[in-house]
């Protein structure tokens, strides 16, 4: 498997324009729940901090390949310590942030894998969209299945979430 590895500059610079790190820590992951979020205990706290992995949005845990992409997240990342680039909150008090191992991007590999798709809050791309068609290109993860993988905020404008609120 190959792995996508960044420097810390490269990995503060997406898209056109520089990500604004609010604050960069190293903690460990938790709990996972999903493709796109975790439970990350930050370095010297016990408590861990609910976090939405940035630029990537993975199947709902209840729609096809849900398990897949929540199987993939925990082998990545389930108790290990994590590098956090923390950009702030959104609108469900959830922390966003990127996440490194070993400077290794896990959201890039979510995306590269087909575990989930390259995404953008309100802008719909996102800056691994350049991984997202490679992995489409090779049927790879989500994008091989036999019957066309249906994005996230579509499969909740149709189904609503698997928790009962509309969080992306």
């Amino acid at each position: 498997m190959r792995l996508v590895r960044i420097g810390w500059l490269a990995w503060l610079l997406v898209g056109t324009g520089a990500v604004q790190a609010s604050e960069v820590w190293t903690g460990w992951v938790r709990w996972v729940m999903d493709g796109d979020t975790v439970l990350v205990v930050r370095e010297g706290q016990r408590e861990p901090v609910k976090l939405r992995i940035d630029g990537i949005d993975a199947p709902e845990s209840c729609q096809p390949g849900g398990e897949a992409s929540r199987d993939a997240m925990m082998r990545m990342a389930l108790r290990k310590t994590v590098q956090v680039v923390d950009v702030g909150r959104d609108v469900y008090g959830r922390h966003i942030g990127r996440l490194s191992i070993d400077g290794v991007d896990l959201g890039a590999e979510m995306v590269r894998s087909g575990m989930a798709w390259a995404y953008r809050f309100r802008t719909g791309k996102g800056p691994y969209a350049g991984l997202q068609r490679q992995a489409q290109k090779q049927k790879t993860g989500l994008f091989g299945a036999s019957q066309s993988a249906m994005s996230p905020p579509l499969f909740r404008k149709f189904h609503g979430t698997c928790h009962g609120h509309s969080a992306p």
